[in-house]
């Protein structure tokens, strides 16, 4: 299998149309078709459904479609990697954060960086902690930062000596905003959004106890974001981390922390035994010298 098939691959699947996929690849449509075809065959699936007007992908052709992308966005890393290997630091670091407090200690690093050294970019995707993970195995992400429960012990890492209070997200004229802290008795059968991730669940009710498993929940999210819409409509409260807010601050959202207060702590994490390019090394080195400065 080509990468240079696979591109055909996912300009027919942007374009959904056989014509319009030839003139975006310079190549004629007899030429692509055939080249589409004898990938079908190598692969022992139908990759397209054929209609009059659009091409659209199947259930494969999908699979197909996400293991391409990860692929040439894997090749681009490699070569803008070793067209960095100059004398001048360069490059460019992927990053998939989290949406914690610590990000506000990531774009402090990265300025700094930047100002070090301005011939490195930084890619920056906000992904749940899964999907960076999975990125991180598959070598396309640089960097991740995660906030625990999870399994960082599979990853080295910098701990960034920075907990995110756990609580509840509402709107600032619920009754609710008016605590300081809140219980799980305080929600009683409000409903709720909570996290999907099986490994924050088991954190919670660990943390919260018996109480937990009896919340009203109207739904599970995978990022904060997508629970917000449900709290500023007054639909329901969201449980989530007090970095989260952060991006929410035009009054009409609060967080209010649980009592007695639980915490997550933040890690920065690189796959183990994969070689690291030389920005990808002093960068982490920034990060640490910005914690002991912090530290002191």
């Amino acid at each position: 299998m080509e990468l240079r098939v696979l591109r055909y691959f996912l300009t027919l699947a942007r374009e959904e149309n056989i014509s319009r996929a030839a003139e975006a690849l310079y190549i004629t449509q007899p030429t692509l078709s055939r080249q589409l075809a004898e990938l079908e065959e190598e692969l022992g699936v139908k990759l397209f459904e054929r209609g009059k007007r659009k091409i659209t992908l199947t259930e494969d052709g999908m699979l197909l479609r996400r293991r391409a992308e990860e692929m040439a966005e894997l090749e681009e890393k490699v070569e803008r990697e070793f067209r960095s290997r100059g004398e001048n630091l360069a490059g460019c670091i992927s990053i998939g954060a989290a949406e914690v407090g610590a990000s506000a200690l990531l774009a402090v690093a990265v300025d700094r960086f930047r100002k070090k050294y301005p011939e490195v970019t930084f890619e920056v995707y906000s992904e749940t902690a899964d999907r960076t993970k999975e990125r991180l195995d598959r070598g396309v992400l640089d960097l991740g930062l995660l906030v625990e429960p999870g399994d960082i012990e599979k990853y080295d890492f910098l701990r960034l000596g920075i907990a995110d209070r756990c609580g509840v997200m509402m709107r600032a004229d619920s009754p609710l905003a008016r605590k300081e802290h809140v219980t799980l008795e305080d929600i009683g059968r409000t409903p709720v959004v909570v996290n999907l991730r099986a490994e924050v669940r088991r954190f919670y009710r660990h943390a919260l106890g018996e109480a937990y498993e009896k919340l009203n929940v109207l739904a599970s999210v995978d990022l904060n974001g997508n629970a917000a819409y449900f709290v500023a409509q007054g639909l329901a409260c969201g449980i989530t981390l007090e970095g989260a807010m952060a991006q929410y601050g035009d009054g009409k959202l609060c967080f209010r922390p649980f009592y007695p207060e639980i915490s997550q702590q933040t890690f920065l994490v690189w796959k183990k035994y994969q070689p690291m390019s030389r920005a990808q090394h002093a960068f982490i080195d920034e990060v640490s010298m910005l914690l002991a400065h912090n530290e002191a």
